[in-house]
């Protein structure tokens, strides 16, 4: 009965990535856009990582969009307001996540020259793996210093929930261009299959972050109890409905942002959590403290998260109602490290399609 069910979810995860995927297009190389701020450290000689990925096929704009691809091509502005603007971290232990959610984005584009992607590192030497990978890609990379939190940073259920990198998001105003106005922020362990664009076209009205909001879950599990029991803590959702949501997954209003100063109210957060110990689970915490109860909240079909499992055991699970368009391994598991192990879960199927590494299949 076991083999059956794993082969019916097999099944069903290979009739859905037919249904979801679109016909492919390819494009006529753009200008990508390397450089960043931080040029001279992101040049030190360093040692390539022990990772190699296949160029991915060329991808060209549809028709509706042929307007914009000579100007795209040939000088490409990271303030262009025509762009849509897509912010990943690159490390090398999530490298071939981050690798295969950039393709899965660009398959799935019907204007994929249009997207500008802001890479966030704090490693100097993956900046040639993405050019020779997606040599039309337009992208900057900006290094991100771990010493900004590395004092700030907790003990977490997960130790990989500690990386210094897992916290750049809280600082996506500093680092961007002050152009920049709206990023769509995404973690390394998703695939995107609907065209991006439509995520980035969702109203926030006057919110500062839309995501995804899961208002049955159990908001008590992400607080301690001394956090529930100390007024001065618990006292910060009076007055809002909180709900939970994954911050894997965001569309960012960077004007807001960087006007009501989020990102220190975060660090404020983190502060308290080093001498009270108000939470365990990493990054997220921080952003409920900040944000939950005044989130824009966006359809469940851009973030089907916890396909890795828990934080613990990393076991199998089966997709939410209702349709796709984003599929996130958030959890312990991931796809590409069980599909290595000749262990996937059925869901990993869907991953698959969108790994570039140079050793696979």
């Amino acid at each position: 009965m076991l083999w059956l069910m794993r082969f019916s979810g097999f099944f069903s995860a290979a009739m859905l990535v037919i249904l979801l995927s679109p016909s492919l297009q390819s494009f006529h190389p753009a200008e990508a856009i390397r450089s960043s701020h931080l040029d001279a450290i992101l040049r030190l000689p360093l040692q390539t990582p022990p990772l190699s990925f296949r160029r991915a096929a060329p991808f060209r704009n549809a028709d509706k969009c042929a307007s914009n691809r000579t100007s795209i091509r040939e000088n490409t502005s990271v303030c262009d307001p025509s762009l849509v603007h897509v912010a990943i971290t690159l490390d090398v232990e999530y490298l071939r996540g981050s690798i295969a959610a950039v393709h899965s984005i660009l398959q799935h584009s019907q204007c994929p020259e249009n997207i500008f992607f802001h890479f966030l590192v704090s490693e100097t030497n993956l900046q040639s793996l993405v050019k020779s990978t997606f040599p039309q890609l337009n992208f900057k990379v900006y290094y991100f210093d771990p010493e900004i939190v590395r004092n700030l940073i907790s003990t977490s259920v997960r130790q990989a929930l500690e990386q210094p990198l897992n916290y750049a998001r809280n600082y996506l105003a500093d680092l961007l261009e002050s152009c920049v106005g709206r990023v769509i922020y995404l973690d390394s362990d998703l695939v995107v299959v609907d065209d991006i664009a439509k995520l980035w076209s969702t109203s926030l009205g006057s919110r500062t972050i839309g995501a995804p909001e899961y208002c049955h879950a159990n908001f008590t599990k992400y607080f301690t109890a001394g956090f529930w029991s100390d007024v001065r803590f618990a006292g910060a959702f009076v007055g809002r409905r909180p709900c939970y949501f994954n911050s894997g997954v965001m569309v960012i209003d960077l004007v807001r942002w960087r006007k009501y100063g989020y990102s220190r109210r975060i660090e404020r957060w983190m502060e308290i959590q080093k001498s009270d110990r108000i939470y365990e689970l990493g990054s997220l915490p921080p952003f409920l403290l900040v944000f939950a109860g005044h989130v824009s909240p966006i359809e469940h079909r851009w973030n089907q998260h916890g396909l890795g499992g828990d934080n613990v055991k990393g076991s199998c699970r089966d997709l939410h109602a209702g349709p796709v368009s984003l599929l996130h391994w958030s959890g312990s598991g991931k796809p590409w490290l069980r599909l290595d192990s000749r262990q996937p879960c059925p869901l990993d199927a869907l991953w698959a399609p969108y790994d570039l590494y140079g050793h696979s299949h």
